[in-house]
């Protein structure tokens, strides 16, 4: 395949990821209602076109997935610290943010572990990897660390990423005419840029198997994935006697052991696209069942909540449907 056919056929899935970003990142989670679906032209610009910035860069230099998530980690720093200020603001989106937060607060920072820990899971996992992830699957191997965008796409894009980022923000600033302080605006800059020259820091390693014994079978992969996301979500039903230092320490746990594990299993040989669709379907379906938790806490109707809910969680199940046959059907053509 040439670059032009490959760039042809990659702007199919480039637009499907500018779009699959916002649906998995508000609606599926249950934080927009389903009445709202016309924000997903207001949500893409800055979901959709930062995972594909995030993508193009990382794979127009030839880099992988560790170089994706450590950007994908700046981009949750970026969107919900100077974009929306979220880190900082007591009482964001009408909640009490202050109180819910506030068992690990830390003065310094303005802000809380935990904030700062579930900024980075959501954005990091589901608005960037999980997307990427998904739509990569439906293209085939030799194509998946293929650039699918043009010069003129990816600034098409980068445009489209700084507008909807101003406009969150001015957006923001006059709702709720918070800002935060110089101090809090440096900090997190600083660990974006930090991040983000990590990210680049590490050294592309070839694709060669390093382990002796064989991945899991998919199907493990993807319950394994949905296990160690529902705990991380599972914290949300803890009683209030529950330490919550304890928790962002066992946060900090749950994410090295999973990094430890996802290392292990992809240096494994047979490690392929069926275990990266299922490590991301995994992931997705959490969402779907944690949606219908964060819909309750819409204010809407409830019947208007559980069409959402369906609707998105039956989309998911559908796109990981296709997407495992799509790979299906690639390791048949390939045995033939």
């Amino acid at each position: 395949m040439t670059g032009r056919h490959s760039l042809r056929g990659g702007t199919g899935r480039a637009v499907a990821l500018f779009f699959l970003a916002p649906l998995v990142g508000e609606y599926l989670l249950g934080n927009t209602p389903i009445t709202d679906v016309s924000s997903l032209f207001l949500f893409a610009p800055l979901y959709g076109g930062g995972a594909l910035l995030i993508r193009e860069t990382a794979r127009r230099r030839g880099r992988g997935w560790p170089t994706i998530i450590l950007l994908a980690a700046a981009y949750a720093l970026l969107e919900e610290g100077p974009v929306d200020m979220m880190l900082w603001n007591p009482s964001y989106g009408g909640f009490d943010i202050a109180a819910a937060y506030s068992g690990t607060y830390v003065p310094a920072l303005g802000t809380s572990v935990q904030m700062l820990q579930d900024v980075l899971s959501m954005h990091t996992v589901w608005s960037v990897c999980v997307p990427i992830a998904l739509v990569e699957s439906f293209g085939r191997d030799h194509d998946r660390a293929v650039p699918w965008l043009g010069r003129f796409g990816v600034t098409v894009t980068a445009v489209l990423f700084v507008a909807g980022a101003a406009l969150l923000a001015a957006a923001q600033i006059a709702q709720t005419r918070f800002v935060a302080s110089p101090g809090e605006l440096a900090w997190c800059s600083a660990a974006i840029v930090a991040l983000v020259v990590a990210a680049f820091a590490l050294r592309p390693r070839p694709a060669v198997a390093t382990a002796v014994a064989a991945p899991p079978a998919p199907w493990m992969v993807g319950v394994t994935a949905f296990g160690v996301t529902s705990v991380y979500w599972g914290r949300e039903f803890l009683g209030d006697g529950v330490s919550q230092w304890a928790v962002a320490a066992a946060w900090f746990v749950l994410v090295a052991a999973s990094v430890a594990l996802g290392v292990r299993w992809c240096r494994c040989p047979g490690w392929g696209a069926a275990h990266r669709l299922a490590l991301a379907g995994g992931a997705l379906l959490t969402y779907a069942w944690v949606g219908v938790s964060h819909a309750r806490d819409l204010d809407v109707p409830r019947s208007v909540a559980v069409t959402g809910n369906v609707v998105f969680g039956v989309g998911a199940v559908v796109l990981l449907a296709i997407g495992a046959r799509a790979v299906r059907r690639r390791g048949s053509a390939a045995a033939i």
